[in-house]
Formats: structure tokens, sequence, C-alpha cells
């Protein structure tokens, strides 16, 4: 709480305002992460995989 009282008085926001902004952005990034795995999930239950060959470059183009 102190810290947020803090933050309020940098932001010129009240505590209210920020929590309720904390609150959304949650709201918001479970949102999107639910709609990701359904997603996924989609594509897997249709078959849509990568290919073993597809996997490799991917992991090869990451070691860099």
């Amino acid at each position: 709480v102190a810290f947020l009282d803090k933050l309020a008085g940098m932001t010129d926001r009240d505590r209210s305002y920020l929590i309720k902004q904390a609150v959304a952005e949650f709201i918001s990034l479970q949102k999107w992460q639910i709609e990701e795995v359904e997603a996924a999930i989609a594509e897997a239950d249709a078959g849509k995989f990568a290919s073993d060959a597809e996997v490799r470059k991917a992991f090869q183009e990451l070691r860099g």
C-alpha cells in the first residue's frame, strides 16, 4: 500500500485508478493467454504440427 501511494503521487493518479489499471491489464493478459492456448489446442486437434525439419531449423536459428 505504501508503494502504491508513492506511485500514485509520482504519476499524479489516485490509488483506485492504479488498482483499476492493474486489474484491467491483468484481465487483458489472462484473456490473451487463454485465447492463445485455445487456438493452439484447435491447431493440434486439426493435426497442424511443425515437421521435425521445421523444428530443427527453428532451433538452429535461435542458437545463432
